[in-house]
């Protein structure tokens, strides 16, 4: 029995359980089912990468305070984010990985850098 490779359909030499001729058509094959999923990770690994640039940007020390109008101009976008943290205080902290902002009022943030 001939086996054909699943994207292009030529003939498999080799291995019984083979399911591809080569890499070529076995990346073209993953990259083909998996694009929309893919598509969305790209975009919100870039826009977390985005974020954390910003922030690093903003925050060369472990702690400063900057206004929302700044961080909105150079592009940051308040929906993505990787982790909060509550203290016991009740206070809320949105990070993106390491770099962390804490609303503060009069549309200011406070900009802190988590060690570790």
């Amino acid at each position: 029995m001939d086996k054909k490779c699943l994207e292009c359909g030529d003939k498999i030499v080799g291995r019984i359980d083979k399911k591809f001729c080569g890499d070529g058509c076995r990346n073209t094959y993953n990259n083909r089912i998996n694009k929309d999923s893919k598509n969305l990770i790209r975009n919100t690994n870039n826009r977390l990468r985005k974020n954390y640039r910003i922030l690093e940007a903003f925050n060369p020390k472990q702690k400063t305070k900057t206004s929302r109008a700044k961080l909105i101009e150079a592009g940051f976008d308040f929906n993505y984010f990787t982790s909060i943290y509550t203290t016991k205080a009740g206070a809320v902290y949105y990070f993106v990985y390491n770099q962390g902002y804490l609303p503060l009022e009069g549309n200011y943030y406070a900009l802190v850098k988590r060690e570790g």
